[in-house]
């Protein structure tokens, strides 16, 4: 992987960005302080580097709810009876491939996965507890949280910023 060095205004950006990537150009070269072409160049440069992986729209959920329903989300964890790399990558890969499945993260110590899901409602829930986990006898253990309240909700990294 090739180094990527960073200065004061590429990490100001990374920060802007974090908060609202819908910002113009000329809004941000002013935070910034550089004229709107090297603005635009740098973000491009952060988009061609792979530091910002993707910009994507974060829907608000009470407003969502009041179109379609509250919905389910939970917190997984699943601990597999045998932690061999195949095994674990076999499960990552059916995990992943659920679009209920909002996040997939390898844990340790403890069980060998955490997953974030949202489904729409308890039997849409126990179905894919029944493809993900029951069916597949190497899962030993599921303990699931359903959440009652999101106190916070953040995809924002913490960026190093110049003092």
């Amino acid at each position: 992987m090739e180094e990527i060095i960073l200065d004061a205004v590429d990490l100001k950006l990374l920060d802007l960005l974090q908060d609202d990537a819908a910002r113009s150009n000329q809004w941000l070269a002013e935070q910034v302080h550089v004229s709107p072409p090297t603005c635009l160049r740098r973000v491009r440069r952060l988009h061609e580097c792979g530091l910002i992986e993707r910009q994507v729209a974060i829907v608000q959920p009470e407003r969502l709810a009041a179109v379609q329903g509250h919905g389910l989300a939970c917190i997984v964890e699943v601990a597999l009876d045998r932690q061999g790399a195949e095994w674990l990558d076999a499960f990552e890969a059916r995990a992943v491939q659920e679009p209920c499945v909002q996040q997939c993260w390898r844990v340790s110590p403890g069980p060998d996965f955490v997953l974030v899901l949202h489904t729409s409602d308890m039997p849409a829930y126990l179905a894919l507890a029944q493809r993900l986990f029951t069916g597949d006898a190497n899962v030993r253990n599921v303990k699931a949280f359903f959440a009652t309240k999101r106190a916070k909700f953040t995809t924002k990294l913490p960026v190093a910023l110049a003092a």
